[in-house]
């Protein structure tokens, strides 16, 4: 197998393979939970026979993942999600143990859809899709490819947007768990994963003091939260802009002030967009911001920092340290775009935490064996991750910690659906 993964690959350079090894083998060390599932998986091979298509953030964690799920009995077949968060060394580790990699840092333009194609056209029967990237594929220029697959998980919320517009629509052509949306997704890997994440990105791309700085957090989601969060913790002054009024009452009460980013675009030193829309920084808001002013985004896509109004605005743009870029504007100021508006925590660093991870892609894992049982019960929908998975997870982690918590006694549960107090 792993001579036919060889084969097939598209990758930078097999001879990376022992230093990828090693971040793999690091990651997995700090990954309590989905060993525990790994164990699961090689005993009960819930994915035997089948073939399983990935499209993730290619780095150590995600190529842990996608061993677990070729410990289940899969042929595996993974792709990146993101042009400057793929390492080639990881996907040269993928390649020798087994696993058909179509991923390269930096890809020529086009290239990255194409890579992605090529890891549909192995006709997986279930996918493990990133802000839709496959589905968008799969729905679009290669219904094709549908043919063979019962389902797939969702990691992101922009892919969630995608394939809730594909259902509401009545177009959604198989079955999505949305795993973005599970608590042990979104309340510690959006808060906690990217709050640490994405500024260990900003700060060792910049190396400069966050301490007394104006911070501007575009969206109060999970996280937003965990991006206003670890900004107080560094020491800036945070100001939230929201167009949800019950998230702007929130982030308000956490005692961040709450703003138009018309009115935070003059004040901010660095900002980071995490809303999953568009244009959410544009024309309007470069026009009054300072000369000087840092900004990144930690969304999907690089479309929430509008580029194409930042070079309308510019008489030049030159890359002046790895991973920033300057816009000189016309009237003399300058504003820096971390990461070419992509990820910063994946673009400029190594993405979340194992820890962190460890939760997301255990999740992942059950949540795509949950899919293969009940694809045909499901149909053509989007569905969230049951509890019972979530519970799992979160008692697995526990476990892992050495921390114990209270059982309900019979009495109590009695007591708990019992009108009669």
């Amino acid at each position: 197998m792993s001579s036919l993964a060889k084969q097939n690959s598209i990758i930078a350079d097999i001879n990376l393979a022992p230093e990828g090894r090693l971040k793999i083998d690091w990651a997995s060390a700090h990954m309590p939970v989905l060993n525990r599932i790994r164990e699961q998986f090689e005993r009960d091979q819930p994915f035997k026979g089948l073939k399983i298509s990935v499209c993730l953030h290619l780095e150590a964690k995600t190529a842990y993942l996608a061993k677990v799920i070729q410990a289940g009995g899969a042929e595996v077949t993974i792709t990146g999600s993101n042009p400057l968060s793929t390492q080639d060394d990881v996907c040269a580790a993928l390649v020798e143990d087994g696993i058909t990699v179509f991923a390269k840092y930096q890809p020529a333009p086009g290239e990255l859809k194409a890579l992605n194609i090529k890891a549909l056209e192995a006709k997986p029967d279930l996918i493990i899709d990133d802000g839709g990237d496959l589905a968008t594929i799969l729905h679009g220029e290669r219904p094709d490819l549908l043919a063979t697959i019962r389902g797939g998980a969702e990691e992101t919320t922009t892919g969630i947007i995608k394939l809730r517009s594909l259902e509401n629509e009545g177009t959604l052509r198989i079955p999505m768990i949305g795993v973005n949306d599970a608590f042990c997704k979104s309340l510690f890997d959006n808060r906690y994963g990217t709050g640490q994440s994405a500024w260990d990105g900003i700060m060792r791309t910049t190396n400069l003091i966050v301490a007394g700085k104006t911070v501007v957090v575009v969206g109060y989601g999970w996280c937003g939260k965990g991006m206003a969060m670890r900004a107080r913790g560094l020491g800036a002054n945070v100001i939230v802009t929201e167009i949800d009024p019950i998230k702007a009452v929130e982030a308000h009460m956490e005692g961040f002030r709450v703003m138009t980013m018309l009115e935070a675009a003059p004040l901010g030193d660095f900002f980071i967009t995490v809303t999953g829309n568009k244009a959410v920084i544009a024309g309007e808001h470069f026009d009054v911001m300072k000369d000087g002013a840092i900004l990144s985004n930690a969304g999907h896509f690089d479309v929430e920092v509008s580029k194409p109004d930042m070079e309308e605005r510019s008489e030049s743009i030159r890359t002046v340290r790895k991973n920033i870029e300057e816009y000189q504007f016309k009237d003399g100021r300058k504003i820096y775009l971390l990461a070419e508006g992509r990820l910063v925590n994946l673009g400029a660093a190594d993405g979340h935490p194992a820890e962190i991870m460890d939760m997301t892609f255990a999740l992942q894992a059950l949540s795509l064996r949950y899919i293969n049982e009940n694809y045909e019960e499901i149909g053509r929908h989007m569905i969230k991750v049951p509890y019972e998975l979530d519970e799992q997870v979160a008692r697995y982690k526990l476990e892992s910690m050495g921390i114990r918590i209270d059982e309900l006694s019979e009495m109590q549960k009695t007591y708990l659906q019992s009108w009669n107090v």
